[in-house]
């Protein structure tokens, strides 16, 4: 795709649309400010387009628009376009995982072994390369908690940091394989080694993928079908799923890459290529998931209620506590735990609960934030977080992938901090 036509003078960049009995509240007057930050990164076709949806007190709600869905065929982005959300299907995997849990049917510390057999003879990567290497026995076995918090020892194919991520590529773990069932990915990681012993170090990782294996046991459910009947049903998520319907392609966006030679972005998946079209052999509740701006809202809703939306009750109060708190060793912070920097985000002073990373001093990080806030994003730059001291929700959705490509995360967390200071 060439650069005039990413240039296309036909972006569209939309006006403000704040909810008119919403005026008076804290963010609408300053939504211009955010607006300005992230035009400009359509404008110098640094991404497509975006969409982003603020609430506050869940009554205030801003929503601003700009650029295309999909370039080559002209189309803007608007509120009920649908995206690849990638990463930010672990929350849903996680709460999926604590809603088992609330029935008893498993504990944090217990072993993963005791669910999986076929992972009781674990080992740790020693020293070598993936061609030859040697192995010890875990200081400790896994634990489920260890999944929740990547705290496991597992690895991402895409890290290209450690041997094992080699041994993951050549064996065929590929985080986003969509051929590959979750069954057999269980199977072989049953001969991998992991890259340290569980609960040393932090990692990013498929333990997400191994906590969707475990729903699908508790429940005796395949996990699409349990988090379609558990969580995205009832909260109302409607184009919330794991494939695309054909009577939704035309809401589908298209998914770009950074273009390393340009410094643009190219085409990765057009929606009506795209490997969504169908049900996955894999269901991946590490990042399977497609979704829109709304009912992610939904689900931000509800954690910030403390497990209840508009009468439905996904978990208790005290389980949200539990998820939304710091459950690395402890109490360090991801940087204490090997991991300083990730994507393009600094990790001091930043944990991770069950299934988000959490801000555990708001004064001490890089970047603007409260304490005790929650979030993550996804690989095609997406991203949320739920700000419990100011009631605030922040979504963010565009396509483009790496989500470390341009800073434009960390540009939407300064604007909207900043307006929410000028109003207050």
């Amino acid at each position: 795709m060439n650069s005039a036509v990413m240039k296309s003078s036909n972006q569209r960049q939309c006006a403000v649309q704040i909810q008119p009995s919403y005026l008076a509240t804290n963010l609408s007057m300053q939504t211009e400010l955010i607006k300005t930050t992230l035009d400009q990164f359509v404008s110098d076709n640094h991404i497509p387009g975006y969409n982003c949806l603020i609430s506050q007190k869940g009554k205030s709600t801003s929503y601003i628009e700009s650029g295309k869905m999909d370039v080559a065929a002209g189309k803007d982005i608007a509120r009920d376009t649908i995206f690849r959300i990638y990463s930010m299907t672990k929350p849903l995997t996680s709460v999926a995982m604590m809603q088992l849990y609330e029935q008893g049917l498993f504990q944090l510390d217990d072993p993963v072994k005791k669910f999986i057999p076929k992972w009781k003879n674990l080992q740790v990567f020693s020293n070598g390369d993936a061609d030859s290497f040697s192995v010890t026995p875990p200081s400790r076995l896994m634990t489920i908690r260890d999944l929740f918090t990547h705290t496991s020892g597992f690895t991402y194919d895409f890290m290209q940091s450690h041997p094992v991520d080699e041994l993951y590529r050549r064996s065929g773990i590929i985080g986003a394989s969509f051929d590959t069932s979750l069954e057999e990915k269980v199977e072989i990681m049953a001969s991998l080694p992991l890259q340290f012993s569980p609960g040393t170090r932090w990692n990013y990782s498929v333990s997400t993928d191994a906590l969707g294996y475990l729903v699908q046991l508790l429940s005796e459910q395949p996990l699409d079908r349990y988090i379609d009947h558990h969580i995205t049903q009832p909260l109302g998520m409607v184009d919330t799923a794991f494939n695309i319907t054909t009577d939704k392609l035309d809401r589908f966006a298209a998914c770009y890459m950074v273009n390393p030679e340009s410094g643009g972005y190219e085409i990765e998946d057009t929606p009506e290529t795209s490997r969504f079209l169908k049900k996955p052999a894999f269901i991946s509740g590490g990042g399977g998931m497609v979704s829109t701006i709304d009912d992610y809202h939904r689900f931000c809703q509800t954690l910030l209620n403390r497990g209840t939306l508009d009468g439905t009750q996904l978990l208790k109060p005290e389980t949200v506590s539990l998820m939304t708190q710091n459950q690395l060793p402890d109490n360090k912070d991801l940087a204490q735990m090997g991991q300083p920097t990730f994507s393009e985000t600094p990790y001091e002073h930043i944990g991770f609960g069950l299934g988000f990373s959490v801000v555990l001093d708001g004064s001490k990080t890089s970047q603007r934030a409260t304490t005790g806030e929650f979030a993550w994003g996804g690989m095609a730059s997406t991203c949320f977080w739920v700000d419990p001291k100011n009631a605030l929700i922040v979504i963010f959705m565009t396509q483009l992938i790496p989500s470390s490509a341009v800073p434009i995360r960390a540009a939407l967390r300064e604007s909207v901090y900043t307006s929410l200071a000028n109003e207050n």
